[in-house]
């Protein structure tokens, strides 16, 4: 009887993850930056698929999606109708698309600090915020790393 218990949880538990929707959206990036295509793969292994759109003139792009140049970094990605600047680590995104925050428009990390994602390098790690920001460039520190 033990064995028929196992056996269905394990078959509730394998359904369970079979059913989990892939979360989908597009990197905007430089056709010439190697550090984008590592945030990227960054995503996909933390269960994001992106679509990558390789863009010449970024700064118009993250004007259109309200970024402000303070918060700029190389990369700007848009998930779920959010906002997602530079090497925003992916349990920042996933945790800030679960809120559904109805007043900040996306998360920025300015600058490419060494060991957030994409920027890993040897075991060099830079502390670095990770902020939200509204429509208006309001922001406030939505998650610390490497304190």
């Amino acid at each position: 009887m033990k064995f028929n218990h196992i056996v269905a949880l394990s078959l509730l538990v394998s359904s369970s993850f079979a059913i989990a929707e892939t979360i989908k959206g597009t990197n905007y990036q430089s056709p010439y930056c190697g550090c984008c295509k590592d945030w990227v793969k960054h995503m996909e292994d933390n269960g994001f698929e992106l679509d990558v759109e390789y863009v010449q003139d970024m700064t118009a792009k993250k004007i259109d999606l309200g970024v402000r140049p303070q918060y700029a970094s190389c990369h700007t990605a848009e998930i779920q109708g959010y906002t997602f600047e530079g090497h925003v680590p992916a349990e920042d995104i996933q945790r800030f698309i679960d809120s559904k925050p109805s007043r900040m428009v996306g998360l920025a990390v300015p600058g490419m600090p060494m060991g957030s994602p994409g920027m890993e390098y040897k075991d060099q790690k830079d502390p670095f915020e990770v902020v939200a920001f509204d429509e208006n460039g309001n922001t406030m520190v939505w998650a610390r790393h490497n304190q």
